[in-house]
């Protein structure tokens, strides 16, 4: 556990393990600690992993407004400039994923390969857009309670290990509602990612809970269709957080994509 002044705003952040870099990137409204049983599986596989929490979540500073995925993005270099990381493996779950695509459009010849989990690729429809504003406000004046009791089953199917669905829900309550609202406001901002798939040019792993209703299935073909060397793998039992619902399925299949690499 450690943290990094990056421009105006403090980074927490985890760093274990040795040997080439896989970066991972957390979703919302969660925070880095949803990646734990990688860190633990990875890092004795010879990785150096690295996992962020996201400006607005766990550690990291708080900025209320509205926060854009370029801005993530740019916190993400940031601090793996700080951390002398020039090349890496970046991978991230949901609006993670999304700030994965994200970072490929900025710094691609940074990346040696990519790992897009339970996201999607196009932007917001307008519907979507306002749905996503209307969640920001609501965050706002009623804390994230509410919210996090209506999507937790959503999240995690509803036979996860309890351990599990506490561990969600408690990042859940746990995340600062002005931080998950400036997240929000700016995804329903983010470019239609889904032209510059073709231009890929490092392998990705794609992954997706069979269950997910967020992201669905038909969202990770729409994926993996369009990468040139792309692998799907869908995890059976699982709905939108299959690295910590089956994380040993989850974890072979990083695996066996990070030994290709």
């Amino acid at each position: 556990m450690a943290t990094a002044t990056i421009g105006d705003i403090t980074i927490g952040y985890d760093d274990e393990g040795t040997g080439d870099a896989l970066v991972l990137v957390h979703g919302h409204p969660f925070d880095r600690s949803m990646w734990r049983p990688q860190f633990a599986q990875l890092s004795r596989a010879g990785w150096r992993v690295i996992a962020p929490d996201l400006r607005g979540y766990g550690e990291s500073t708080v900025v209320p407004g509205k926060t854009t995925l370029d801005v993530f993005a740019r916190d993400i270099a940031g601090l793996l400039d700080r951390l002398g990381v020039e090349r890496f493996v970046l991978g991230g779950l949901s609006m993670g994923g999304q700030i994965v695509l994200e970072c490929h459009r900025l710094f691609a010849h940074r990346l040696r390969g990519l790992v897009l989990a339970d996201t999607s690729a196009p932007a917001d429809s307008p519907a979507a857009r306002e749905a996503r504003r209307a969640t920001a406000k609501r965050l706002v004046s009623e804390g994230m309670g509410p919210y996090a009791g209506e999507v937790l089953h959503k999240m995690v199917s509803r036979d996860a290990p309890s351990e599990v669905a506490a561990h969600v829900l408690a990042m859940m309550h746990g995340t600062d509602p002005e931080g998950a609202a400036a997240a929000l406001r700016g995804r329903a901002e983010r470019p239609d990612y889904v032209a510059m798939l073709r231009a890929v040019a490092v392998p990705a792993l794609v992954v997706v809970g069979a269950e997910d209703e967020f992201t669905p299935l038909a969202d990770a073909r729409l994926m993996s269709d369009a990468i040139l060397d792309a692998t799907l793998v869908v995890v059976e039992g699982a709905a939108h957080m299959p690295n910590l619902e089956r994380p040993a399925d989850f974890d072979e299949a990083l695996g066996d994509f990070l030994v290709k690499l």
